[in-house]
């Protein structure tokens, strides 16, 4: 197993996010993962930087769109336009069709705009009325959003967000890295000096290693009975899907990798289930009323599934 380009990858991003080295790890493992990546903080906190400087690490194709209200699904997927020479319509690809897509504030705009990118994320295709097409691979969409309680925003749809891989914040950074931001913030925010350090084969050949990372039946079945609990719980009305278990194991698989081992352990999937799991589940109106906190609930969850003891065989 060589995971060098991973590290390298992460190596880039810590240059520009400092002391967020968890979270910039799980961004690697959407990667790694074939998912698709949530960001959801205040303005000013670096999501969008964190996003430039993945794209600038990976020599693959990138587009941004800002997200507005006034935002038509054609402006991401693309248009028909007649051409007089050949008297028929030609389809205009959009910015979807690119290896990185950032959706910049993604609920800003309609949740009619924001579900012109559901076949994209899930199926990896686009369907137009001239034709279907399928999206180059590697394919990755990055979204960053502010928190719904800002002006201007949207909910995203159940739909949309049970196909991001993984929801992450950045936060505010401690008192010593927000020194050093202040102090080499022209420095740090300078993505010029990042270089592709990662390339189209060396994505897939990661990805391809990530399936190879052996799971444990016992592991399966945490993961199982992780995601019952949560459709059992009282104070949840909407559980994890299927979906969201098979994102479990896949970052669990992915977290493996990264930490350069084959084989898949129960700290593996505690590690990446509240960042594939918690923007996913939906408080119950009991749970809202007494004000619970959706990190409490999931922890106190977490606590009651056995875990299971892997053997060195």
């Amino acid at each position: 197993m060589n995971n060098k380009k991973a590290h390298m990858i992460l190596d880039n991003l810590k240059r520009v996010i400092l002391g967020k080295d968890n979270v910039l790890e799980n961004v690697i493992i959407s990667l790694l993962a074939r998912g698709h990546l949530l960001i959801e903080d205040v303005p000013g906190t670096g999501k969008t930087t964190l996003v430039k400087a993945l794209s600038k690490s990976l020599d693959l194709s990138y587009k941004r769109v800002q997200f507005t209200p006034d935002l038509m699904p054609s402006d991401i997927l693309g248009v028909n336009i007649y051409d007089k020479e050949v008297g028929n319509f030609i389809f205009k690809k959009g910015p979807i069709f690119s290896q990185i897509f950032l959706a910049d504030e993604i609920n800003r705009t309609s949740p009619k705009t924001q579900s012109a990118l559901l076949q994209a994320m899930e199926e990896g295709e686009v369907s137009t009325e001239e034709g279907h097409y399928i999206l180059d691979k590697p394919f990755m969409v990055l979204a960053t959003q502010n928190p719904l309680e800002y002006q201007g925003t949207f909910s995203l749809p159940e739909a949309q967000l049970d196909r991001f891989l993984m929801c992450l914040s950045l936060g505010y950074p401690d008192k010593a890295n927000e020194i050093e931001i202040i102090k080499n913030h022209k420095t740090i925010k300078n993505l010029d000096k990042i270089q592709a350090v990662a390339h189209i084969d060396d994505i897939l050949e990661m990805q391809a290693q990530v399936d190879d990372i052996k799971v444990h039946q016992d592991i399966v079945e945490y993961i199982v009975n992780i995601s019952n609990a949560t459709r059992n719980s009282p104070n949840l009305k909407l559980g994890a899907s299927p979906r969201a278990s098979i994102d479990l194991l896949n970052t669990a698989k992915a977290r493996a990798y990264l930490k350069s081992r084959d084989y898949v352990i129960p700290d593996d999937v505690k590690a990446v289930t509240f960042p594939v799991l918690t923007h996913r589940l939906i408080l119950s109106s009991e749970a809202r009323i007494e004000r619970k906190n959706m990190d409490d609930i999931l922890t106190e969850l977490l606590d009651r599934v056995f875990i299971p003891v892997m053997s060195n065989d």
